[in-house]
């Protein structure tokens, strides 16, 4: 396995995996390997723009899980700095995906072992996380890997 920080040439391999679980319905966050993953959409400007502020930010980073020579999964870290925890960072960890047809492998396990490993080497005194509440096979996930669920989230959409 290979933990790296993607290129250009992973964006629409990342693309593709944040595809796996965007449906409005919700179904593609569970349905796992059988599901029929919905049509990828091309790289567009706006992903050029964005992919290239992460990489240009030194408090953000997207990384990739390479297995056997192929993209099989993605996470974002966004470095916050902040006066609690003795002044030190938190990660945030945003668009954990791993691909449908190897969930259930562990990937996604080392996955975030990878990160936060990366997480405390940089000095951060803890990693927190979002997750949809139809994500429920995500939040067992998470909760195996020692995450509480401490807050409630919000969102307000910006027209």
């Amino acid at each position: 396995m290979i933990f790296r920080t993607a290129t250009r040439q992973d964006l629409p391999a990342v693309l593709a995996l944040l595809a796996q679980d965007e449906d409005p319905a919700g179904a593609g966050a569970e349905a796992g390997a059988g599901a029929v993953p919905p049509p990828v959409e091309p790289v567009s400007e706006a992903h050029e723009r964005a992919f290239a502020a992460i990489a240009e930010d030194p408090r953000n980073e997207m990384l990739v899980l390479e297995a056997d020579g192929d993209l099989v999964g993605c996470l974002q870290l966004t470095y916050v700095p902040g006066l609690g925890q003795g002044g030190r960072e938190r990660a945030l960890v945003e668009a954990v995906r791993i691909r449908a047809d190897r969930r259930g492998g562990g990937l996604g396990a080392r996955l975030m072992e990878l990160a936060a490993d990366r997480a405390r080497e940089r000095g951060c005194g803890l990693m927190q996380l979002t997750s949809n509440k139809r994500r429920t096979a995500a939040h067992r996930f998470y909760e195996r890997l020692g995450y509480a669920r401490s807050h409630e989230g919000f969102k307000l959409s910006l027209p």
